[in-house]
């Protein structure tokens, strides 16, 4: 009997989970999926987090220093900021083509939107911001009435908790100076950095600096060093192999609780928010569709060629599944990285320097989901943006990429920021909240499949790109292997 490969199981897992949570909340058992099933998910995410940090800074002090060169790191360094940059820009294009040709802001019913807009005035007039298109609904006699009862509604309106805290993260980052993101990534305490996920940039700053000198060192007295370095990755890396022989398991539990959480005990809550929210997230999904199955391997096809169309998919089917699970890049680094070192034929001189970068810069798939979530708010509330302010999107959404942490939901703090930067208002991500987690999993997944395209790509460009059409997939992940 052919053995089920190990992204098949996941997918199973992923999919019973889901069944079992719809069941448990038609029973009324949704406390006890969330009490008693729902940990051990977290228990996943938290051991691939506990493998990630050390395992990028072990992975990058040993690329660096395997490269033997200081040039070839410039050049690398410069090859990978330089596509992520375009993959970037690509996304956040994808994103606001899409948002404007389907208007899914414009098939809310006209009278919501009314209203929306006269909300979105008086929120204008109080916070002193210019209404740029110049309709003005507020001094239109016809809408007098109606706007004050809304300014009634609007005063007297609780803010979430959960909202407030997003709104004060997102003020902090935007009130730092310019220079702020390049003071962050330098570390005052490296043991802090190494305790904290949120500070990935920090890790890899040290283990670049790390690396690099011991380039500078002759290499007979750093070769303990290197040897040590090595040993401990695959320690790590064969760590990352035990804990996925346990995922079909753990992406059960973490699907059963997310899917609980959304719904109680009411399967209908669940309903209610995809269908108010339906051609949003329907747009979100069209576009994170077309970046993994259209603009990856077209990239691919002209770059690398060596890997079939679903070859590809073949090689990264368990970091994509795992990355849809779990929502984090940062947790699904371990996998990607063997994914791509294992299956696809990428140097580890490479993955260990570009993929690590990739899970922290490369933000592909939230950058497309802020072009679109800030348009189709501004649509919700007939406001008509302009090239210009639609440009503004493209700078700041890919600028906040980088600064947005390869954790669940940073993408709505910084979503704060791209919607302040064309005049809009912030509290409006509570209205895209509801469906936030489930269109997060699917952009963790464009971010690990874009970070995979990226690394291969400089990987062929190095003559470091030795991919097996023949391999099995799921050899990576065996515990009996031979490095």
């Amino acid at each position: 009997m052919k053995k089920i490969a190990l992204h098949w199981k996941i997918i199973i897992g992923l999919v019973l989970g889901i069944i079992w949570a719809l069941i448990s909340s038609q029973l009324g058992w949704s406390q006890f999926t969330i009490d008693w099933i729902a940990p051990f998910g977290k228990i996943f995410i938290n051991l691939l987090k506990l493998i990630a940090v050390p395992l990028v800074l072990f992975s990058i002090i040993s690329g660096v220093a395997n490269l033997g060169d200081p040039a070839s790191l410039g050049r690398m360094g410069g090859k990978t900021l330089l596509a992520y940059l375009v993959t970037t820009v690509l996304a956040v294009g994808m994103g606001l083509f899409l948002v404007n040709l389907i208007g899914p802001g414009k098939l809310v019913d006209e009278q919501s939107r009314i209203d929306n807009r006269i909300s979105y005035e008086i929120w204008a007039a109080e916070e002193g911001y210019v209404i740029k298109d110049g309709i003005n609904y507020l001094q239109d006699p016809e809408f007098m009435d109606r706007a004050r009862e809304i300014s009634d509604l609007t005063k007297s309106d609780l803010k979430d908790a959960s909202m407030n805290d997003k709104m004060q993260a997102a003020d902090a980052t935007k009130d730092a100076g310019p220079l702020q993101p390049l003071v962050d990534i330098v570390p005052d305490n490296f043991f802090s950095s190494l305790a904290d996920n949120g500070l990935m940039l920090q890790v890899i700053f040290f283990g670049l600096f790390f690396g690099i000198s011991m380039l500078f060192i002759d290499q007979k007295k750093v070769a303990p060093v290197t040897k040590a370095v090595d040993g401990i990755m695959e320690v790590f890396l064969k760590m990352v192999d035990f804990t996925m022989q346990a995922a079909p398991f753990f992406v059960f539990a973490l699907l059963a609780g997310v899917v609980s959480q959304m719904a109680g005990n009411d399967i209908g809550k669940v309903v209610e928010i995809f269908k108010g929210l339906s051609w949003y997230s329907l747009t979100v999904f069209g576009g994170l569709g077309l970046m993994i199955f259209v603009i990856y391997p077209l990239i691919f096809k002209i770059f690398v060629r060596k890997v079939s169309y679903f070859g590809f998919f073949r090689a990264m089917g368990p970091a994509q599944t795992l990355a849809f699970s779990t929502s984090s890049s940062a947790a699904t680094l371990p996998v990607t990285m063997e994914c791509v070192e294992d299956n696809l034929g990428v140097d580890k001189k490479v993955t260990s320097f570009v993929l690590p970068i990739g899970a922290t810069v490369n933000m592909d798939g939230t950058c497309l989901y802020q072009a679109v979530a800030v348009v189709f708010l501004a649509q919700l509330h007939m406001i008509d943006l302009t090239i210009g302010q639609q440009l503004t999107i493209v700078l700041t959404a890919t600028l906040a990429s980088i600064g947005s942490a390869a954790v669940p939901s940073a993408g709505l703090v910084m979503l704060i920021i791209v919607l302040e930067s064309v005049g809009l208002n912030p509290a409006w991500i509570g209205i895209i909240f509801p469906v936030d987690r489930i269109l997060d999993m699917c952009r963790t997944v464009v971010n690990v499949t874009g970070d995979a395209t990226v690394s291969s790509v400089i990987a062929k460009g190095e003559g470091m790109f030795n991919y097996n059409p023949n391999k099995e997939p799921d050899v990576a992940f065996d515990i009996d292997k031979n490095e």
